[in-house]
This record gives structure tokens, sequence and C-alpha cells, in this order.
């Protein structure tokens, strides 16, 4: 029987899920921890640029690179990792990819210069996309294509926490001891993760041969194409928004019409990140009952909580509400688009997740660069009214994605 006999059609609610299995909850424990050491470890230099460019010998506008350094080959490894090692366990491969973030770690805390700190990243990069791109093949062996959406919640809720834990702690840990040493401690407990991950997480053999042919018939399927671009125009929308949440948050006044401090604008970037945390337990929970629903709901809602940040302006009170319900919303967008993926195409995880990643650069770089000129001509009103359209706008098409039957190969 030829490939093309054994290919089936189904609508996406209702591709049959394999039998009822135990969730290993102390592996996906662990994937979350990693989750949180990376995305803490992608962004740490933001809260250390002053310490860092005055040690390197650079401005702080050049020390900013180590992030963009990160995400642009993070664009580049995401898709093509399952094509470097088409074979590897991707238990193996997880492993590698956290002893490559733990010398990354290393590499910055002792470089000489700023041209070691920009390799280390380079390798850190690498690491992140690869990690995120199996990561969605891994969690459903753990858990099962039936309970997909409550396993990826334990990988994203890594996200969440180090959004309201990670950066601040690599902010206070600097402060008590040389922001060195805080990477330090990064690359060790990013080492003794994977350790952890080899220790806990199960045999996962590597999906059917990987290549560029195996991608592109993945995108070919019927709304596949569709679902990554309103993927990738919520995540920039979002990103629209979120990069230039200071300037927006400056615009808040309170009772006296005085705008608000310092001090305030932490607090209510730190409602943003309770509310992911609280998002993704919530969203985690029902998604696998109710996908299609959420998926349209929450970039609708993020649209909505974006325009509020221009309305309510002069309540100090109802930006704090918006805030957290951004946060609620938004953070459960990695648990709605993987489970996506899991319904759509599981016999292409790798292939989707590697997709899924590069949605998530693409619109984060996009965001960046159109976001600055408009904000620079135009005022940040003007970014936080493209970024609520283009949310809109991602919403319709990924909900017109699942309206399209899941072509599933069996083969």
């Amino acid at each position: 029987m030829t490939n093309g006999d054994m290919t089936s059609t189904a609508t996406i609610d209702t591709i049959p899920a394999a039998g009822a299995q135990r969730i290993r909850y102390g592996a996906l424990v662990v994937i979350m921890l990693m989750s949180f050491l990376l995305v803490t470890a992608e962004f740490l230099p933001g809260g250390i640029l002053t310490e860092l460019a005055v040690a390197l010998d650079i401005t702080p506008g050049q020390a900013g690179q180590m992030v963009t350094v990160t995400a642009l080959v993070g664009l580049i490894v995401a898709p093509t990792i399952g094509l470097i090692f088409p074979r590897l366990d991707r238990r193996s491969l997880l492993v590698w990819m956290a002893i490559a973030a733990a010398a990354s770690n290393l590499l910055v805390a002792f470089a000489p210069n700023f041209a070691v700190v920009l390799m280390a990243r380079f390798l850190l990069g690498a690491a992140l996309s690869g990690f995120w791109s199996m990561s969605i093949t891994v969690v459903s062996r753990i858990a099962g294509p039936a309970n997909l959406g409550r396993a990826v919640m334990f990988s994203a809720g890594g996200v969440s926490v180090a959004t309201v834990a990670g950066v601040p702690l690599g902010v206070l840990l600097s402060e008590l001891v040389d922001w060195r040493a805080v990477f330090i401690v990064a690359g060790v407990a990013t080492g003794v993760l994977a350790i952890a991950l080899r220790t806990l997480l199960p045999s996962v053999p590597a999906e059917q041969a990987a290549s560029f042919s195996v991608l592109w018939n993945t995108l070919r399927r019927p709304g596949t194409a569709i679902g990554l671009t309103g993927h990738f125009l919520v995540v920039l929308g979002h990103s629209l928004a979120y990069t230039y949440v200071r300037l927006a948050l400056e615009r808040v006044q309170d009772a006296s019409g005085v705008a608000i401090n310092a001090g305030t604008i932490v607090l209510l970037l730190a409602m943003y990140g309770v509310g992911g945390v609280l998002g993704n337990l919530v969203v985690g929970l029902v998604i696998d009952r109710a996908l299609r629903v959420v998926s349209i709901v929450v970039p609708l809602a993020v649209a909505a909580l974006v325009a509020a940040m221009l309305v309510l302006s002069t309540s100090v009170v109802g930006i704090g509400a918006v805030t957290f319900a951004w946060g609620f919303f938004f953070a459960s967008w990695l648990i709605v688009v993987n489970t996506w993926v899991g319904r759509r195409m599981p016999d292409r995880l790798e292939a989707g997740g590697g997709l899924v990643v590069v949605g998530f650069q693409a619109g984060i770089m996009v965001a960046a660069g159109i976001g600055g000129l408009f904000v620079d001509a135009l005022g940040v009103e003007a970014v936080y009214v493209a970024g609520a359209v283009a949310l809109v706008a991602g919403s319709v098409l990924f909900g017109a994605s699942q309206r399209k039957p899941a072509k599933v190969d069996f083969g």
C-alpha cells in the first residue's frame, strides 16, 4: 500500500487520540524548569545592560544586541534542527540543547570581550530554538495526544514564571554579586537540569526522516499555512504592543493627573506576569476540550486589551486590570498553538513545532523593526492600534484554519 493510500482526512476535532496513559509529571516539571532557565537566560541581559556594558567597554545599545543575536539564530535553527540531527533520539537532543545553554551562560560569565559574548549568545539561540522545536514531540510522548494541551501547559508555565520571577531574580542577584556570577549560577543550574532531563525523560525516537520536503509538505496541508500566518499575526500584534509597553505606561496618570513613577510601572508589569501564570493554569486545563473556542477568543481578548491600554490611560487601577488580563490571555497562546499542531499534524510534530517557533521569532523581529518606525514617526498610539488590528486579523485566520480538514499521513 502506498503512502497515498494510507492518507486519511478528518476534521481537526475528530482525529483519533491514543488510549489513556499515565502522565509523567516529574518529566513535565523538568521540562518546565528548563523552559524557565532558557527564557531567563535569553532576556537576562536586559536587566544588567549597564553593568555588562561597563565591564566589556561597549555601549548599552551594543549590549542589547545579545538578545537580537539570540532571536536571529533561533529563527534559522528552529525549522532546521531536525534536518541537522535526523536520527538522534529526541531526549538526547534536548539534553544536548541544555548542555549548549549551560555552556553559553558559562562562556558569557568568563568572556574577555564582547566578541566572545556574541558567540556564546549564538549558542544560546540555537539551544533555545532547538529545545522549543522538539519539546512538543517530547511532551506528547510523556502525556499522550489526548493530554497534549495539559502537557504543554508545563513548558509554557516555565515561560510565565520566568516573566514574573526569572529576570527580576537575575537583576536582584546582579545587585548582590557581580553580574558574571549570575551567568555562572544560570550555567550550573542548566547543567544540573541536563542530567535531570536524561534521567526522567523517556526515550523519544526521531520521527520519519526529516527533510525540506517534509517541511514544505507540512505547509501545503489544508489550513496549515493559513493557521501559521494567523499565528504570526497574533505574535506580531502582541509584540508590537508589548515591546513598547513602557512608553504606553508612561502615558498613565494617577488620580491627581500626575504621571505614574517607575515603581508603579514595575508593579504593573509584574501584574502581567502574575496573570500569565494563572492563564497558563486555567487554559491548560480546558484547552484539550475547547481548542477551537479558546484559539479565537484569546487573540480577540488581547486585541481588546491592547486598545484598552490607550483608552484607560487616566486610571491606574484600570490599567492594572488590563495588564493582568493581557498576561492571562497571551501567555496561554503557546499552549493554544502547540495543541493546534498536535491536533492538526500528529504525524509531523517536529516540523510543526519548528514552524511555530519560526512564527514566534519572526513576529518578534518584525514587531521590533516596524514598531520602532511607527513610534518615531507616529507615536506609541499608532503602534497599539496596529497591534490590535494584527491580533484581530490573526484570530480570523487562525479560526479559519480550523475549518479546513486535518490531513494525516500515517505512512
